[in-house]
């Protein structure tokens, strides 16, 4: 604001010690007069006394002059001493003042509202100003002028004065001490409290871990010792069927048949767990070998030729000309394969169970289907049927474990691809297997053009994690940008602007955090980001990830909670989601 034009309310010279006295005096006068509290009071006065002390000695004297601009109450301090060389330097920080000069004008800039100075040659000019709680009024203006001292300096009343002002400033000092005190014992406990949280969590997780792990060791251990009585009772009823001891009557033959056929189902329930556990663990080794579609398809036949025992049923196998040389584990490519088939014959009454294969060259993947004319799943119970031990009752529902599809899923990701379905009762199912033509190659994701579907763009330089939360955006009918470190992650989400990002936190180049700043200051500010780290968080790290739209602790991932998170955020007009005990 420009310095006040009006008559001067207080003017002094500057000649002596005496009259910066006299300046500091007047103007805490006029600051009381003018409803001025009293720390402002004593910022202003405080701050006018050091300027007029610089002007005093170092220009051998000066001027004074009080003056009003609206609500802003101004003190001028003038001098016609020599100046101020390089005072843009100064003021910028470039450089600083020779010993003995400028003191005190760092320590009044701090306690006044503004302070400017221009200074030439022919003198220096600082102007000094506060805001007042209101605008003075005429009356309040004369009254002011009526009330000023006109008698010289009181240097005793002004030492007084800085004493009480001293004393007040201790008493909020010691007040704020106190306080400060009492809030560092607050927060130290607060941090006990954190410390001691966090320490529980991280038990409570090694206990589950501890938990999961003698899971997966038990399961393997007591699959395998179910093995061999199993394999006994099929190879002594073998026996028996075979009549080596004696031919049996029609109904003791009937009663081994229905033991042998038991125990082979308890074989497949012990062969089930025992590769899921394999999975969970860890442990289960994918060995690529390369294999034709045609090759596979023939040893399928002959191993699924026993379970075709229904006439009105064809088994088909379809496979396009011209496919590529596979890379993959054939052993459990067919295992999953056999799951679908077997599936399909058991639940089709009549019509076909047709097996497919075709390449699709723009995603570098192979696409198989089985597809089957059977009683088909209400789209509610899609996600059922891959849970383990999921089940939907029927009337051609007979045994079974549930654990066939759900491991087939796993041995899919497992060699790199997915497993989906679609279904329609009373019509038929298809499942549709995904995977690479080469082992360890990524399916590429098409672009999604104008109009067309979600996009989600995961950020993570861990492959599995990227494949994990694909799989699951893809069948919840998102497209999936993926990136493998955090600069290019920017990069692409300023480029294609996804719906969705998911974030890793600790990566190469440029980490999760500094990626959510440069989202924050984006035109991409308000795409949700969710943030998955495996890493437990500082109370500081939270702080710095506010503009997440939510943190999720990567072992607590799961294909429901991520599917509903997706749809949660994707969708406009929902409720923010929170991690439920499923692990969303």
């Amino acid at each position: 604001m420009k310095p006040g034009t009006g008559p001067a309310l207080v003017s002094l010279p500057l000649a002596t010690p005496a009259d910066v006295v006299a300046a500091r005096q007047q103007v805490r006068r006029v600051a009381e007069l003018l409803g001025l509290d009293r720390k402002g009071q004593t910022r202003l006065a405080t701050a006018v006394s050091e300027i007029a002390r610089n002007a005093l000695s170092h220009a051998g004297g000066g001027q004074v002059r009080v003056t009003l601009a609206g609500r802003q109450l101004q003190v001028l301090v003038r001098d016609q001493g020599r100046g101020i060389a390089d005072l843009d330097d100064i003021l910028s920080g470039r450089k600083v003042f020779a010993p003995g000069q400028g003191a005190g004008l760092a320590s009044a800039r701090r306690l006044v509202d503004e302070l400017d100075i221009r200074s030439s040659a022919q003198g220096t000019e600082v102007r000094l100003a506060q805001w007042l709680p209101a605008e003075p009024g005429g009356a309040q203006l004369q009254a002011l002028a009526a009330a000023l001292p006109r008698r010289g300096p009181d240097p005793v009343a002004e030492l007084q004065a800085q004493d009480r002002e001293l004393i007040t400033s201790l008493a909020d000092l010691q007040e704020r001490e106190a306080e400060a005190d009492r809030l560092n014992r607050e927060l130290e406990d607060t941090n006990r409290g954190v410390v001691a949280l966090y320490s529980e969590l991280e038990q409570k997780a090694e206990e589950l871990r501890g938990a999961s792990e003698m899971k997966s060791r038990f399961l393997s251990h007591m699959s395998h010792e179910f093995r061999t009585p199993l394999n006994s009772i099929m190879a002594l009823t073998r026996l028996l069927i075979d009549g080596v001891d004696g031919t049996l009557n029609t109904e003791q033959n009937r009663q081994v048949d229905y033991i042998r056929r038991s125990a082979q189902t308890l074989l497949e329930l012990v062969n089930d767990l025992l590769d899921l556990a394999k999975v969970e663990a860890g442990r289960l080794d994918v060995r690529p070998t390369e294999f034709t579609v045609t090759d596979l398809f023939a040893s399928l036949r002959g191993l699924l030729k026993p379970l075709l025992t229904n006439p009105a049923v064809n088994l088909v196998f379809d496979a396009a000309p011209d496919l590529p040389v596979l890379l993959a584990d054939e052993q459990k490519l067919a295992q999953v394969l056999r799951n679908l088939v077997s599936n399909a014959l058991k639940f089709t009454e009549s019509g076909h169970v047709l097996v497919r294969a075709r390449h699709d060259a723009p995603q570098a993947h192979l696409v198989f289907e089985v597809e089957d004319t059977g009683i088909g799943i209400a789209s509610s119970a899609i996600d059922l049927i891959f849970e383990e031990f999921g089940q939907v009752e029927g009337r051609l529902q007979r045994g079974g474990t549930g654990l066939g599809l759900p491991l087939s899923r796993r041995l899919a990701m497992l060699l790199g691809g997915d497993l989906t379905a679609r279904s329609q009762p009373g019509v038929g199912s298809t499942f549709t297997l995904t995977m690479p033509v080469r082992f360890g190659q990524a399916v590429a994701v098409p672009e999604a053009g104008p109009g067309g579907r979600r996009r989600v763009l995961v950020v993570d330089d861990e492959e599995v994690f990227r494949y994990v939360i694909r799989h699951i955006a893809q069948d919840a009918g998102f497209d999936v940008l993926e990136a493998d470190n955090g600069e290019t992650g920017l990069s692409m989400a300023l480029a294609k602007s996804p719906d969705m990002i998911f974030l890793d936190l600790h990566m190469p180049r440029l980490d999760g955090f500094g990626v959510l700043a440069q989202l924050s200051a984006s035109p991409l500010q308000a795409t949700p980001v969710v943030v998955c780290t495996s890493h437990a968080l500082t109370v500081d790290q939270k702080r710095a990830l506010a503009a997440a739209y939510a943190i999720v602790p990567k072992q607590d991932l799961s294909r429901d909670g991520l599917s509903r998170l997706m749809r949660l955020v994707l969708s406009p007009g929902d409720a923010a989601p929170t991690l439920a005990d499923d692990g969303s």
